[in-house]
């Protein structure tokens, strides 16, 4: 239906106007789902969902401070990053062993499928592990057994991010580094992540740089809490290739032009930010403000367990709240791939599939 005719026809019958706008929001979500996509900003120990947390308690003899999953979703209405923060890193000490982490990250790529995401790129935190006595060999082989299961099983391609906790120093950042060089064939990008305030992009530029030198491209959490000057930081001295949420960019024009200038990829997390207090309500999220600036936003789900929602809840979300359009949902769905790490080649057969279906 061409929902600006529907409109004319029912411009003097309000309850039909609402009715057409219902069904077009409707076939808006439907585009939504059946997009193929690509996510680019998920934390893999994020997707651990409650149910799971107490399996895999159960089944290591991890004691929790929750009797059920009741108690576990009660335990998720933080006020802020530091919050739920804390939390995650409870939930973390149930993955012990390399089966563990292949579960964790064969139960998000089934999500991946039944959403269609066709690519992601995964974050993982190897200092909450490392810390906790488990070893590279433990997760780095079950969270790539998982991988290489779906790309054979499920069609779906993935790369890894290893991120550096900065509420770490940069000597722990430079340890963690050197512990992966055995595995650097499996890890395509470092990234920086955790608690952003007072914890800004420059205490960790020495280490980027050796990221760098051994030619593993480079991401950092960056203005989602953090002021505009710590996306500058990233860009200057980290010399990233994304900004991970970058949300406050906003409030610097000439951050904003140079982003757009140099087409600089935000990976955007609209119901974390509702969670963590980034915004008020999810009508106010800044996505079609992005993209009406021309900036680089895609959508992402971040750390989908604990925030309400995978990919696309976090479209449905935008499609309810904000009046995302028919043309900004398949723009962000081109940016994602766009922004993505995967070849050129690979990257044009998604956009290829993709502009098929406009």
């Amino acid at each position: 239906l061409c929902y600006r005719r529907q409109r004319q026809m029912c411009i003097r019958d309000r309850y039909c106007c609402l009715t057409v706008e219902k069904v077009l929001m409707q076939t808006l979500k439907e585009l939504a789902e059946i997009l193929p996509k690509a996510e680019l900003h998920i934390h893999i120990e994020g997707s651990l969902e409650p149910a799971m947390m107490l399996d895999l308690a159960k089944r290591n003899g991890v004691e929790l401070p929750y009797a059920d999953i009741d108690a576990i979703n009660e335990a998720y209405k933080f006020n802020c990053l530091q919050d739920f923060l804390d939390l995650y890193y409870q939930g973390m000490s149930v993955l012990q062993t390399e089966q563990d982490f292949h579960d964790l990250t064969w139960a998000y790529l089934q999500r991946c499928k039944q959403q269609n995401v066709v690519h992601c790129e995964i974050f993982f935190d190897p200092q909450g592990h490392t810390e906790r006595g488990i070893g590279f060999p433990t997760f780095m082989n079950g969270i790539g057994s998982a991988l290489t299961r779906a790309e054979n099983e499920l069609g779906i391609s993935s790369k890894l991010i290893m991120c550096f906790l900065r509420h770490l120093d940069e000597q722990s950042a430079f340890a963690t580094l050197e512990s992966a060089l055995p595995y650097l064939d499996s890890i395509t990008a470092v990234g920086l992540d955790s608690s952003e305030l007072g914890h800004p992009p420059n205490l960790f530029s020495r280490v980027f740089a050796r990221a760098a030198e051994l030619g593993l491209k480079r991401v950092a959490h960056a203005g989602e809490e953090g002021p505009p000057e710590y996306v500058y930081e990233a860009l200057d001295l980290l010399q990233v290739d994304r900004i991970d949420h970058g949300n406050r960019s906003l409030e610097n024009d000439a951050l904003v032009k140079r982003l757009v200038d140099q087409k600089t990829p935000l990976t955007v997390c609209p119901q974390s930010n509702l969670r963590l207090a980034v915004i008020d309500k999810m009508a106010e999220h800044p996505i079609r403000k992005m993209l009406a600036l021309g900036l680089n936003a895609c959508v992402n789900s971040d750390d989908p367990a604990y925030f309400g929602g995978y990919m696309n809840e976090n479209f449905f979300a935008l499609i309810d709240s904000t009046g995302l359009t028919r043309d900004e949902i398949f723009k962000l769905v081109i940016n994602g791939f766009e922004s993505s790490f995967l070849a050129e080649t690979e990257k044009q057969t998604h956009l290829n599939n993709i502009n098929a279906m406009r």
